[in-house]
């Protein structure tokens, strides 16, 4: 296909945008129409990034990587996200845009759980492994699937309305939290309509982490104790922290 026949994202991004404002466009198509628009976006930086670095893998080597963190910054990590603010903006569903043996720490928190399971999971994980120097490490933290199955079935308790508070207080979703699966199923795949959250596609707890990262190749996956100087504390309720070692 020649360059002028390749599709126009710009033109489709527009198509979405005016069936999104006709107020005749049904919930369920909506629904679709936005995720589509955001994966154009999120084409269009990734793309726009593989052009200048159509390899892979860019010339420079940060020591430590922290993955989607978007707003939150650590103090010396290298950060790489699809959308911005990053230092480098790429989809890493697509791999690690870094060389091999070249990082000595992989930091990401509420990340792994909003890309699909097995491919881009597990494609990941592989990738993490290939850049990290023999000895390097990476820290995962995801919600804790076990967290909220531990309380099911049964009423909303204390701990429960907590993570609710913590967690959904400002969201739309936060008055149709009215049973404990509810709950379940937020920490399972959270979605909503609101644009600024994205859903979960995979649910995790500590045991899947160890089998995800140990099948991967790395040499030991041990729970992780919280540093608020690196994490985010307020990610630290109801979820679950490992480091795995290659």
């Amino acid at each position: 296909m020649s360059h002028s026949a390749m599709p126009s994202f710009d033109l489709l991004h527009k198509q979405i945008t005016a069936v999104l404002a006709d107020p005749a466009t049904t919930h369920g198509l909506a629904r679709t129409l936005r995720a589509a628009a955001r994966e154009i976006e999120l084409h269009r930086y990734h793309r726009a990034s593989r052009r200048a670095w159509s390899s892979g893998r860019i010339d420079a080597q940060p020591s430590k990587v922290q993955i989607g963190g978007g707003a939150h910054r650590i103090d010396g990590f290298f950060n790489i996200d699809a959308v911005p603010p990053a230092d480098l903006l790429w989809d890493i569903r697509e791999g690690v845009p870094l060389q091999n043996n070249s990082v000595t720490e992989i930091f990401s928190e509420h990340f792994l759980e909003h890309i699909d399971y097995p491919h881009s999971v597990k494609n990941y994980v592989r990738e993490a492994h290939r850049v990290l120097l023999q000895g390097g490490r990476i820290i995962t933290g995801v919600p804790d699937a076990a967290f909220a199955l531990s309380r099911y079935p049964g009423p909303l308790d204390a701990a429960s309305n907590e993570m609710i508070e913590r967690w959904y207080a400002k969201r739309d979703c936060y008055g149709d939290i009215n049973t404990q699966l509810d709950l379940v199923n937020l920490v399972l795949r959270d979605q909503d309509d609101d644009l600024k959250y994205t859903p979960h596609l995979w649910a995790y707890d500590h045991e899947k982490l160890v089998q995800l990262f140990t099948e991967a190749g790395f040499a030991g996956v041990e729970p992780w104790t919280f540093d608020p100087a690196m994490a985010n504390p307020k990610r630290r309720w109801g979820s679950v922290y490992v480091v795995a070692m290659k």
